[in-house]
């Protein structure tokens, strides 16, 4: 037996090789076929020579799972989870067991993608779909949306909604002075650059008799005041003013739904849907509105439409609404939203049921009222005598003295000053806890002595008698065994990451390893409240400081604020810093953004917010930047110009050459470069983009650093930043040390967006190192040149760089196919669904193109999988071409066949069933059976219906 030494058997980095798909040999035979002897000499052929950085990353050494696990454990035990009955929107909540294990911790939710793919899609949207109808159902309005990033980002998004529809009216957004206050810090933030005229105040005394285009009112107010809103709605639509409600859909079990008081909008958050608090997201927020409106509405928006065969099947709706398509024009930049959040609320609404929830909703108010009983019974001043949740208690010089006696008792209250605190209780408040307050206020009493005085906080006059959630899919999954099944069957309608590859180019769908996802959960992240005071969020703070400093450190930059809770928020926050510096330099006038002809949407749409004016730059024949037309419009608008927003490497998945030229064209006109840092996956070790010229950027935490899509959020979007854009990154009202004081105001709202889910990105840099991170860019560049080599002979791969090489991804052309034979990318995106494949992304940057991104955690054989059944495909193809099918004959437009289709007794296609459902090497016995063929778009923006069907149209399919 060899006598080998124990260092040479420890493997700390060990998770490397976990996340790495290809191992050694399959790297080397990968490397065989592009004819390179290495993963660095690839990469020295890939990366220009002007940005590549050989300086090895200075971040900890690569760890091992258990004992990263450990460490963060460490964290984990410096935060100290109180009972917080703190309130301002957020509440402690309990995430039924079911659904906690079966889809918080379910890589068959978590891992997938945004629905784009409707026919692989069908569980998330159905679940979509019930919290839809849950929001309009409980809130009374004809339509919501599939969910946006929280309530703060919610309102601030129902501001811009009621300014498109009545545009007319003036331009002061008037805030009701009972919003929550990060609610109305947000809406401010976005307000300002819009040129948009926000006053706070009270909205049955303080709202301007002309200009006002629109109002928010909050109900219950955040001090927990109940008013009968139909008179103040029907005054200030008299006014010519649209009205907006931010609400608590728990609240609305028990209180008449503002819809039916004449609300035009009703916003608000999910979270107390068994929703974790974890200090402060990520969190499902909601909008919903009358059906005039839903053309305006932002976000994604789940639909009803119909399969070639007829059968009901469930799709996005509307999308030329979005910024994808419509780009400076669209109603929004928010590209994905909260899906893993809604899924997990509507859940909760359907294992409750509306008896189910308003037995919660009962139960807590029960408890606010007794809890307000006995502290009046002790001679307390209790301010609203209605309220759901929430009191107001007036304690004139004591107030802090009695707070700081409840935190004795492991209580955290609200301390609005020295004279006043808030008590906001939630469905997890026990009797115990309400003696507890009592007890800090010096009041003796029982629980059930004060229930025998008790009367309802509630006037008969707001309490709700109206209906809700009436649809059988609330009422049919209330024992564990049902929902179990219910969710089972969700599930195996869709493909994730855990049945196979997800190639889509400019989304870095790579592996969401198990430790990382792990700590997600711990009580110690997910139980504190986002407001606890800041002694109690130890562990938190110091897992902020090191992602900040290992994003420094990778990046180049200098700062980072991680409170963009998407990308597209960190977007935003970027573009509100440029704009900050300019006018602290008295430069305010600058307001053009240059933005290239293949941007993503999201950016043109970011720019629209930050009120910049933008102007698109043309690409060369290669899918560069063509800096002769940049240089011209630099030149043009010298005098104005803001920024340049550029993605790096290109959207084109190629490294441009000259991207230190491009920032020094853009400096010397007087602008920043902001570097979209969508394709960072490719960077990671081999380049920092603050140090090649860029100003800003966001990144992507959901594509670069492990946080997992979650099938269209949560995502996370920090912004970085160099040193003289630091001023300027977002703050927070509530929280100090959530940004400088010079900042932008709050982009999120809470102080460091989705906190819960940093640990992942944190875990996984930990585990990885920084030659780890290295190397699985390097990987990833290998994966990706390796697919365009095998498949160029059969779909053109569109661009590449000066050494025929691409950079992470590649983009395959089939606009000859298309043209000469009729076959469109769409139909072989559809077919790559009978292979057991997720699409590949369609038709961008490129219309009639498949951009394609392996990642790095995808082994050899899953990348030979994926192209030979491109292959394949190119092979039926040519017998369309042959003549052999028709095109509208073919597998290709008939696909995705559904096991419904290939086993009906009438079969009349030219090819075999086996053709249909096994093309290829597809094996019967791990088949992807799609539950429905292709869907029909059209159909379901013309026939437009967003929450669950009526039992009746069920009847008529059995029919």
């Amino acid at each position: 037996m060899v006598n080998t030494k124990l260092s040479q058997l420890e493997q700390p980095d060990a998770f490397v090789g976990r996340h790495v798909g290809p191992d050694d040999a399959e790297q080397q035979a990968m490397l065989d076929l592009l004819g390179y002897g290495s993963l660095d000499e690839l990469t020295d052929k890939a990366v220009p020579i002007t940005i590549r950085d050989r300086t090895p990353l200075a971040l900890p050494d690569a760890c091992d799972e258990d004992a990263m696990l450990a460490e963060l454990r460490g964290l984990a035990n410096e935060n100290r989870v109180m009972t917080s009955l703190l309130g301002l929107g957020y509440s402690d909540t309990i995430t039924p067991n079911v659904i906690l294990r079966n889809v918080l911790e379910n890589p068959a939710w978590y891992t997938a993608y945004t629905p784009y793919q409707p026919e692989i899609s069908q569980g998330r949207l159905e679940a979509l779909l019930n919290f839809q109808t849950m929001v309009t159902d409980l809130t009374g309005l004809e339509i919501a949306n599939a969910s946006l990033l929280d309530e703060g980002t919610a309102a601030a998004e129902a501001m811009t909604l009621c300014h498109r529809m009545n545009p007319s009216s003036g331009s002061v957004f008037f805030v009701d002075s009972e919003c929550h206050p990060q609610t109305i810090a947000v809406v401010e933030t976005r307000a300002v650059p819009l040129g948009l005229d926000v006053r706070v105040g009270d909205p049955e005394a303080d709202v301007p008799a002309d200009g006002v285009f629109g109002v928010l009112i909050q109900h219950p107010g955040t001090s927990g005041r109940l008013r009968d809103l139909g008179p103040i709605i029907e005054r200030l639509h008299a006014q010519g003013a649209l009205v907006t409600v931010a609400t608590d859909l728990l609240a609305l079990t028990l209180l008449v739904p503002p819809g039916e008081q004449g609300a035009d909008v009703v916003v608000g958050s999910s979270q107390r849907f068994g929703v974790p608090l974890g200090y402060g997201g990520p969190h499902a927020g909601f909008i919903a509105t009358r059906t005039e409106y839903q053309r305006s509405l932002p976000g994604r928006l789940v639909g009803v439409s119909v399969d070639a065969g007829g059968r009901k099947a469930l799709r996005l709706a509307l999308q030329t609404r979005e910024q994808h398509i419509r780009r400076e024009k669209a109603t929004s930049n928010i590209c994905t939203a909260q899906v893993l959040l809604a899924v997990i609320a509507g859940l909760y609404g359907v294992y409750h049921g509306p008896d189910g929830l308003r037995r919660i909703a009962s139960r807590v108010h029960r408890l606010t009222s007794v809890l307000a009983t006995g502290l009046r019974s002790g001679g307390i001043d209790v301010v609203h005598s209605s309220f759901f949740d929430t009191i107001r208690v007036r304690l004139p010089g004591k107030a802090r003295a009695i707070a700081t006696a409840a935190r004795e008792h492991g209580i955290n209250l609200l301390e609005v000053d020295d004279d006043e605190l808030r008590i906001a209780l939630d469905e997890t408040t026990t009797r115990a806890v309400v003696e507890a307050v009592w007890s800090a206020f010096g009041v003796t009493a029982t629980v059930d002595d004060v229930d025998a005085q008790t009367e309802t906080g509630i006037p008969v006059g707001l309490g709700r008698s109206s209906d809700f959630m009436t649809h059988p899919v609330f009422h049919e999954h209330h024992s564990e065994h049902e929902m179990l099944r219910y969710m089972r069957r969700l599930s195996d309608r869709d493909l994730a990451l855990d049945r196979t590859m997800i190639p889509l180019g400019s989304c870095t769908m790579k592996l969401n390893a198990t430790a990382e996802m792990i700590p997600v959960t711990w009580p110690e992240f997910g139980a504190l409240h986002p407001f606890a005071p800041i002694d109690q969020a130890a562990g938190y703070r110091k897992m902020f400081s090191d992602l900040e400093s290992w994003l420094c450190e990778i990046t180049g930059y200098d700062a980072v604020s991680l409170q963009p809770n998407a990308g597209s928020q960190g977007e935003l926050a970027g573009l509100l810093a440029i704009r900050a510096y300019h006018q602290s330099r008295g430069e305010g006038h600058r307001s053009v953004c240059l933005i290239p002809a293949s941007a993503h949407g999201t950016n043109a749409a970011s720019a629209a917010m930050a009120a910049m004016r933008v102007v698109v730059v043309a690409c060369d024949d290669h899918g560069n930047v063509d800096v002769d037309d940049l240089k011209t419009k630099a030149h043009e608008n010298a005098n104005d110009l803001a920024a340049l927003m550029v993605t790096y490497p290109s959207t084109h998945g190629v490294f441009e050459e000259q991207i230190r030229d491009v920032c020094a064209v853009v400096h010397e006109h007087g602008g920043q470069v902001y570097l979209d840092g969508a394709n960072l996956n490719a960077l990671v070790g081999v380049a920092k983009p603050g140090q090649f010229g860029a100003d800003v950027s966001h990144l992507n935490l959901h594509k670069t650093f492990c946080i997992p899509h979650g099938g269209g959020g949560p995502g996370v979007g920090p912004v970085a930043v160099r040193e003289h854009l630091a001023p300027f990154l977002p703050n927070h009202p509530l929280v100090a040390e959530a940004g400088p004081e010079t900042g932008v105001g709050p982009i999120s709202a809470a102080p460091w967006g989705s906190a819960g889910i940093l640990a992942i990105s944190w875990a996984y840099v930990r585990m990885m190192g920084g030659a780890g991170l290295l190397h699985a860019t390097q990987v990833a560049i290998l994966n990706a040149n390796y697919i365009a080599r095998r498949l160029d002979e059969h779909f053109p791969v569109l661009y590449a760089g000066p050494d025929g090489l691409v950079a992470h991804e590649c983009i395959l052309d089939l606009r000859g196919i298309t043209h000469d034979i009729g076959v469109t990318a769409e139909d072989v995106a559809k077919r790559l669904i009978d292979f057991g494949f997720h699409a590949p992304t369609m038709s961008f940057p490129v219309a009639g193109t498949l951009m394609v991104e392996p990642t790095e955690s995808e082994s050899k054989h899953e990348l030979d999988r994926f192209c030979d059944a491109m292959i394949a495909i190119r092979a039926e193809i040519a017998r369309v071409e042959q003549g052999e099918w028709s095109e509208d004959e073919s597998p290709l437009r008939r696909a995705p066949h559904p096991a419904a289709d290939v086993a009906t007794d009438d079969w009349n296609r030219p090819y075999t069933r086996d053709e249909a459902a096994f093309p290829g090497s597809v094996e019967p016995g791990s088949k992807y059976w799609p539950p429905v063929s292709r869907i029909d778009n059209a159909y379901g923006d013309r026939n437009l219906f967003c929450s669950c069907p009526p039992v009746e149209a069920y009847m008529e399919d059995d029919e």
